[in-house]
């Protein structure tokens, strides 16, 4: 299939338009809005249900189908908050702690744009591994807690409580979750799965669309905060999902993954954290500036996977793999 082609399905997707309608509705300064309950409920709703999807599959996997991946996504995990904090502070010369921010966003991962890149394979006919949810769960924690090591050891955390930082990102919505998910998934195996089926599994496309209308109200409020960002912030939020986005294909294809599979660890890697992450920075790093490491994740980076890298990796993915 051609990139346009791609392109052009991914665009006219109904979650992709739900996003850029939020958008469009801050830019004209409508009064749309959602009440924020029901935007914590979506939360809740889509991060549980990512996790039951994912114990549910791993139920049926062996742990000899599922160690190299999860490796493979742990590696990941280790490896992109280092590069982000080197490329952060090196070329962006930005602050120990403004570096490890970054570091600890861009090495976390998006939950919903993994469920758009979901969305995206089955739109296009490409199957994936059933288990990848687990591997979310498995990127969420690592690298965050290594670019909180890495402002400890530098020098940059002042002020801020790492240890009480890293319980809190454990304890958090986000992680419990996704765990929690995984596990009742995988005690219940499909037989559970069938049972939830109707509100998890049949109702999950339209809570993302929901959701994603409110995310484009969000990413659009953080537009207002580019000029002061700086071109540095602009390419990093647009170059530094493509690298990682090239190493986690790669990952996958050596883990052994298939295309659809490598396509979305591809995803999670190039994807930038806006939940747990910035719960973890603001204890963690009191001094970093949320101006940086927000705009970046949300009001560059996640836009760009959204509309454009998500058919990108999967182009990179079929060069890779050969369309294996």
């Amino acid at each position: 299939m051609e990139v346009l082609e791609l392109l052009r399905i991914n665009l006219l997707s109904p979650m992709v338009l739900a996003f850029a309608l939020g958008i469009v509705a801050t830019l004209v300064r409508s009064d749309l809005k959602l009440p924020d309950e029901l935007y914590t409920t979506l939360s809740i709703y889509l991060l549980l249900a990512i996790g039951l999807k994912g114990g549910i599959a791993l139920a049926e996997t062996s742990l000899a189908v599922f160690w190299a991946p999860a490796l493979a996504t742990f590696l990941l995990g280790v490896i992109i908050p280092i590069i982000a904090y080197i490329v952060a502070r090196r070329i962006g010369k930005l602050s120990v702690a403004d570096a490890a921010a970054l570091a600890a966003h861009y090495g976390s991962v998006s939950a919903v744009t993994f469920a758009a890149s979901q969305t995206f394979l089955d739109a296009i006919g490409i199957r994936y591994e059933g288990f990848m949810p687990a591997l979310v769960a498995i990127l969420e924690v690592p690298a965050i807690v290594i670019a909180l090591l890495i402002a400890q050891v530098a020098g940059g955390q002042q002020g801020g409580d790492w240890q009480k930082a890293i319980y809190e990102l454990i304890t958090s919505k986000s992680i419990l979750l996704l765990v929690g998910g995984m596990i009742i998934g995988w005690l219940t195996g499909p037989r559970g799965g069938k049972e939830v089926a109707p509100l998890f599994l049949d109702l999950f496309k339209g809570a993302l669309t929901f959701f994603l209308l409110e995310l484009g109200m969000v990413a659009a409020r953080r537009f207002r905060d580019l000029p002061g960002a700086g071109l540095f912030l602009l390419g990093f939020g647009i170059i530094m999902p493509i690298v990682n986005g090239l190493l986690g294909v790669l990952f996958g294809h050596w883990a052994g993954l298939s295309l659809g599979g490598s396509t979305i660890l591809g995803v999670l890697a190039a994807s930038a954290s806006y939940i747990a992450a910035p719960a973890a920075v603001r204890i963690a790093l009191p001094q970093a500036n949320p101006g940086f490491y927000l705009t970046a994740a949300l009001g560059i980076t996640f836009p760009f996977n959204l509309a454009i890298g998500l058919p990108l990796y999967y182009t990179l993915a079929t060069w890779i793999t050969g369309g294996a």
